[in-house]
C-alpha cells in the first residue's frame, strides 16, 4: 500500500466543528463522517481568486473546468456526477434549478469565504437530493467584536483584476458581515493554438451575513448572496457541430437569501428548535455575440423547522433531532434561436421528514442514526438511510465506519426536454439511487494525524441519454445497470514548529461505468485514478507564506468531434502555486502570487485549453479591530 501522505488544511492540534456531518454542528473528532475542513487562515495563506481552485486540494475531489476562468467547472466527489455534488453557501442550497440541479463552481469567488467544509459520502438522509457524492459547505466569517474595515487590489496576467472590500461589526449580541468583490480578465483563447480571440470572464458578487442574539439562549440570523457572472466561451460551429472559435458568451446572475430563528443555542439547554426560509432565483442567458439565443429562468423557496432533544442517560450523551421541510422549484425556459418552440413553465416540490439520533457512548463509541423521506409531486418518493460510528481505541487511533444512501431527483430537462424535435424528456423518470460503505483509521496527536479511508458505492437508475435510430429523438431513461465506484483516501498533518502547517493527501479511484452485456465496464470520464495534493502555510511576525502542489492523474474523456465519437486519454499534470505576503504597516499587506507556476499543458476537458502561467500582485488594507 502506497505511504500515508499528509492531511489538507486543518492544524492537527486544532478542534474543527463540521456543520453539514449532522443535522445539528459536532466536534469533527467525535464524527464518523470523512470531511475535510480548510480554515480562513488556509484560505488568506493560499490567496486564490476563486473557490475551486481550493476544492482541487481536497482527498476524493475532481474538478474539470471547460478551458480559462468563468468557463463551465464541474466537482465529482468520489467519482460520482457533476450534478451529485450538493453545495451550500452560508446555509444556503446554492445548486441551481436551471443548470440541470447542478452548482456553478465557475461563478464562486473565494473573497469574503472563511471556511471551506466538504464532506465526502452519500449524505442524502441528512440534506436530500443532490448529496450523493458529498456536501460543499462554504462560510461567511462572523464579525469580530468592533468595527472593521478590509480592502484588496489585485493585478495580473491576462489583464486581470481584483478587487474586494469588507465591512464587519460585531459585539456582545451578534454583528455582520458585508462583503463586496469585482474579477475581470482578458482570458484565453479556449480552442489553444494561438488563433482565435481571447474569451474574457468578469464577476460582481455581493455577500451579507448577520447573527443577532437578544438573549443568552436565542440567535436570529440572515443572510443573502448576489452572483452577476459573465464569460465568454468557443462553442461549436451550428453547421458542422464541431468545436470553433465562435462569439459564444453567457451571462448568470443569482440571488438568494435566508432567513433563521434558533431557541436553546446554550448546549446546555435540553430543547433546541430553529425554523429556517430561505430563497434563490437564477437566471442564465446565452448569446452569440450581441444576438441572444435563450434564457432559463429558475427559483426555489424552501421553509423547514427542526426540534432537538438533547439528554444524558447514565453516563451516556444523546441527541434527537426531528426535522420537517417543504421546498417548491420552478423552472422557465425561452428562446429566441428557435422562434420560441423551446418555451416551457414547469414546477415541483417535495415534502420531507428526518430523523437522526447522536450517541456518544461514555468516552469510546459515538453513533450516528439518520432516516429520510422524500415525497416528490412528479415522481416516485424515496426513503434513505445513514448510519455511521466512531470508535476511540486510546494512544490517538480511532476507527470509523459508516453507511450511507443518495439521490438525485431528474432534472426538467430530463422530464421535460430542451430541444425542439430532437431530445423529448421522459416524465417517468425515478431518482437515481447510491449506496456507499466506508471503513477508515484515524491517528492524532498535538502536532500530527493521519487517516486512510476505503470506500466502496455502488449508483443504480442512473439517468442516462438514449437515443432512437428510426425517430431520430434523444431522450433520458434510467439505466438497468451499476455504476462502481471504489477508492482509498490517505490523509495526514503536520505542525513541525510554531507558524508552520504542512499538508497532503493521496486518493486512488476506480470509478466504472454501466456494464453493457458482452463489453468490459469502462471506468468514467474526467475522473483521474490517481491524484494527490499537498499544501502550506506558514506565518512569522510580518511575513505569511503559503503554497500548494495539485497532482491530477490520466483519465478518459469523450472526443465528440470525432465520428463515431472516441474515448481519448488526457495526460496528468501538476498545478504548482505560491503566495507571499509582508505587512508594511499593522494596516497595509503587500503580496504577490503565481498560479501554475510550471507552466503546466494541460486540460480537463478533451479540445479546451487552459491557462498557463500567471503572477499576480496587490495590496491590503486592514482597519480596526
Amino acid at each position: 500500500m502506497m505511504s500515508l501522505l499528509l492531511l489538507l488544511a486543518a492544524n492537527a492540534a486544532s478542534a474543527e466543528i463540521l456543520v453539514t456531518a449532522s443535522l445539528t454542528p459536532v466536534d469533527e473528532a467525535n464524527s464518523p463522517a470523512s470531511a475535510t475542513v480548510i480554515d480562513a487562515r488556509r484560505v488568506d495563506a493560499l490567496g486564490e481568486a476563486q473557490t475551486i481552485d481550493l476544492l482541487r486540494l481536497v482527498p476524493g475531489v475532481s474538478v474539470a473546468q471547460t478551458g480559462a476562468r468563468g468557463s463551465q467547472a464541474q466537482v465529482r466527489i468520489r467519482g460520482a456526477e457533476a450534478n451529485h455534488s450538493l453545495l451550500f453557501i452560508d446555509g444556503i442550497r446554492f445548486t441551481d434549478p436551471a443548470a440541470g440541479n447542478e452548482a456553478r463552481f465557475e461563478t464562486l469567488t473565494a473573497d469574503g469565504i472563511g471556511r471551506i467544509e466538504v464532506v465526502r459520502g452519500p449524505q442524502s438522509a441528512l440534506w436530500g437530493s443532490e448529496a450523493i457524492g458529498g456536501v460543499i459547505a462554504l462560510e461567511t466569517p462572523d464579525a469580530a467584536p468592533g468595527l472593521s474595515i478590509s480592502g484588496l487590489g489585485e493585478y495580473g496576467s491576462r489583464d486581470s483584476l481584483r478587487l474586494a472590500g469588507t465591512v464587519a461589526a460585531g459585539g456582545e449580541r451578534g454583528g455582520a458581515t458585508l462583503t463586496v468583490s469585482r474579477q475581470e480578465s482578458d482570458g484565453i483563447d479556449i480552442l489553444g493554438g494561438g488563433g482565435g480571440d481571447r474569451d474574457g470572464y468578469g464577476n460582481t458578487t455581493i455577500g451579507l451575513k448577520g447573527v443577532a442574539r437578544p438573549a443568552e439562549n436565542a440567535e436570529f440570523g440572515v443572510a443573502a448572496r448576489y452572483v452577476d457572472a459573465y464569460a465568454e466561451f468557443d462553442g461549436t460551429d451550428p453547421l458542422t457541430f464541431l468545436r470553433a472559435d465562435t462569439d459564444d458568451n453567457s451571462t448568470t446572475r443569482t440571488g438568494a437569501v435566508r432567513v433563521w430563528a434558533t431557541l436553546g443555542t446554550d448546549p446546555g439547554t435540553p430543547w433546541r428548535f430553529t425554523v429556517d426560509g430561505q430563497y434563490l432565483g437564477s437566471a442564465n442567458r446565452n448569446f452569440d455575440g450581441d444576438v441572444p439565443l435563450n434564457r432559463s429562468f429558475g427559483d426555489r423557496f424552501a421553509v423547514s423547522g427542526k426540534l432537538e432533544r438533547r439528554l444524558d442517560l447514565g453516563g451516556t450523551r444523546h441527541s434527537l433531532i426531528a426535522l420537517v421541510e417543504r421546498e417548491d422549484e420552478s423552472f422557465k425556459a425561452r428562446d429566441q434561436e428557435f422562434g420560441g418552440f423551446t418555451d416551457q413553465d414547469r414546477t415541483r416540490g417535495r415534502t420531507a421528514f428526518v430523523g437522526e439520533w447522536r450517541a456518544d457512548w461514555g468516552d469510546v463509541l459515538t453513533t450516528d442514526l439518520a432516516v429520510r423521506h422524500d415525497d416528490f409531486n412528479r415522481f416516485a418518493d424515496e426513503t434513505t438511510f445513514r448510519a455511521g460510528a466512531l470508535a476511540r481505541l486510546g494512544g490517538g487511533f480511532a476507527i470509523a465506519g459508516s453507511y450511507g444512501e443518495g439521490i438525485a431527483q431528474p432534472t426538467f430537462f430530463d422530464l421535460y426536454g430542451f430541444f425542439p424535435g430532437s431530445f423529448v424528456g421522459n416524465p417517468d423518470l425515478i431518482p437515481e439511487r447510491s449506496r456507499e460503505f466506508e471503513l477508515g483509521l484515524r491517528w492524532q496527536s498535538e502536532r500530527a494525524a493521519l487517516s486512510v479511508t476505503a470506500f466502496d458505492a455502488r449508483l443504480r437508475d442512473e439517468i442516462v441519454g438514449t437515443f432512437d435510430s428510426t425517430t431520430f429523438l434523444s431522450s433520458a431513461a434510467n439505466a438497468t445497470g451499476i455504476s462502481k465506484r471504489r477508492g482509498v483516501e490517505l490523509a495526514g498533518a503536520l505542525t513541525p514548529i510554531d507558524g508552520l502547517r504542512l499538508s497532503a493527501n493521496y486518493t486512488w479511484l476506480d470509478a466504472k461505468d454501466q456494464q453493457v452485456a458482452g463489453t468490459p465496464r469502462l471506468r468514467e470520464v474526467r475522473r483521474p485514478r490517481h491524484s494527490a495534493n499537498a499544501a502550506f502555510d506558514y506565518e512569522a511576525g510580518p511575513l505569511t507564506l503559503g503554497g500548494s502542489v495539485a497532482y491530477v492523474g490520466k483519465r478518459r474523456d469523450t472526443d465528440f468531434d470525432l465520428f463515431p465519437a472516441a474515448t481519448v486519454m488526457l495526460g496528468d499534470y501538476a498545478l504548482v502555486g505560491f503566495r507571499a505576503a509582508y505587512r508594511l504597516t499593522s494596516a497595509i499587506e503587500a503580496f504577490g502570487r503565481i498560479e501554475n507556476a510550471f507552466d503546466a499543458d494541460y486540460q480537463d476537458v478533451v479540445g479546451y485549453a487552459t491557462p498557463g502561467r500567471a503572477v499576480h500582485a496587490g495590496l491590503r488594507l486592514r482597519f480596526g479591530a
